[in-house]
């Protein structure tokens, strides 16, 4: 007869197979500490990248960084683990307390007396302590490392470049050159000079453009400064730039700044008579939503924010909140005229759907059009420069064609 106990026993010693051994499951979670870490180290890249700290500016990536770093700033203690990692000082100026006396604890009474940061429980007040570890907060995911970033360095060729510096400031002076407003990253080509942040930036090589993240195009630049560095960064991260700098400016030729309009020639002086804007639809209705590259090109002479208030409820917005995609500021030229110019340019594409207002009043919108963004940008430069009666707009291959 079997004896199962010793059998089972006899298993239990042999294991032949290892069946029964279990494996350590090896942990992939990230400690307090490595977030921590982590998270200022998207602030580094970022300043490694720009060459200045985030700003809270309306790209959300930028603000985000720039609410963080805002907090390690009143955050003592933070700030004091990240100090072997602060490459660029930002946390210099954070006051550092001295460090505790270490309090020896023998018993639980120690514990429970000794519990500094009230991890175990709520305090006397009866008011919940959001450092309780009863308390879950959702912890955001750090976000991906690019795997490569931009950074100006010194220009070994600077020589042949100095003197294109020099000539663009004698041709400022005898009044050839004139300076302008960045509104459009049509303005960024090769061969261009711009101001940013009080330093000449020279466009020396624009690569091929790409499709990038969220469908945007985007290419690699190679450009020199008039400090004698230069950098390969990325067309849209140069545009970002001087977007953001409110005294930025593009270096042209004195013709260049004619604009296709009855006004006369404009000078930096001149006053601006209201924006070319271009709206997206953040509407929720699938016949709408499901629809590419739709976007408003319209006309405002009073600022934006106050014209798209009221949105979701004016048939002209579709009945639906919008965003801003970008604007283009105008001078001293009919802006109406402008907005119908473009219009007409675009015509076979305009969209043609009935909206009905919250009385059932049927509408239709007349200014929102299946047009990459890419090509409306595209478009306005081409009328600022008077260039756009040479061009036309194929529908079908959705391009800027010569006539």
């Amino acid at each position: 007869m079997i004896d199962f106990i010793k059998e089972l026993e006899t298993i239990l010693e042999t294991d032949p197979l290892g069946l029964l051994e279990v494996k350590p499951k090896a942990s992939s979670a990230m400690s307090a500490d490595e977030r921590l870490i982590a998270s200022f180290e998207e602030i580094n890249a970022f300043v490694r990248e720009h060459d200045r700290e985030p700003a809270a500016s309306r790209d959300i990536s930028e603000r985000k960084l720039y609410s963080r770093l805002k907090g390690l700033r009143e955050s003592p203690d933070k700030a004091a683990a990240l100090a072997e990692f602060d490459t660029f000082d930002l946390l210099s100026d954070v006051i550092i307390p001295e460090p505790k006396e270490i309090k020896e604890i023998n018993t639980i009474d120690d514990v429970l007396e000794d519990d500094t940061l009230g991890l175990l429980g709520n305090d006397l007040s009866g008011q919940a302590d959001p450092n309780d570890i009863f308390n879950l907060k959702n912890v955001p995911k750090p976000a991906d490392t690019p795997d490569y970033i931009a950074k100006r360095k010194p220009c070994e060729e600077f020589g042949q470049f100095e003197p294109l510096f020099k000539q663009i400031h004698a041709d400022l002076a005898s009044k050839k050159k004139v300076m302008r407003s960045f509104t459009s990253e049509r303005q960024i080509a090769s061969g261009a000079f711009f101001i940013l942040q009080g330093m000449m930036v020279y466009v020396a090589n624009v690569g091929k453009r790409e499709l990038r993240n969220f469908g945007n195009i985007d290419a690699r630049l190679y450009c020199v400064f008039e400090n004698g560095t230069e950098s390969n960064m990325l067309l849209r991260s140069l545009a970002s730039a001087l977007w953001k700098d409110e005294t930025s400016r593009q270096i042209a030729d004195d013709v260049q700044m004619e604009l296709f309009s009855e006004s006369e020639q404009i000078t930096p002086d001149d006053k601006a008579t209201g924006y070319i804007y271009v709206l997206r639809s953040l509407s929720e209705d699938p016949q709408i939503r499901e629809i590419r590259n739709l976007y408003k090109i319209g006309f405002s002479s009073q600022p934006l924010k106050q014209r798209i208030r009221n949105a979701e409820h004016d048939p002209t917005y579709l009945m639906a909140d919008v965003k801003l995609v970008t604007e283009f500021e105008t001078y001293n030229l009919n802006p109406q005229k402008l907005e119908m110019l473009l219009h007409t340019f675009f015509a076979e594409s305009c969209l043609n759907l009935d909206v009905f207002d919250s009385e059932g009043k049927r509408h239709t919108p007349r200014e929102w059009f299946t047009v990459p963004l890419h090509v409306i940008e595209t478009a306005v430069q081409l009328l600022i420069n008077g260039d756009i009666v040479n061009y036309h707009y194929d529908s079908q291959q959705q391009e800027i064609i010569g006539k």
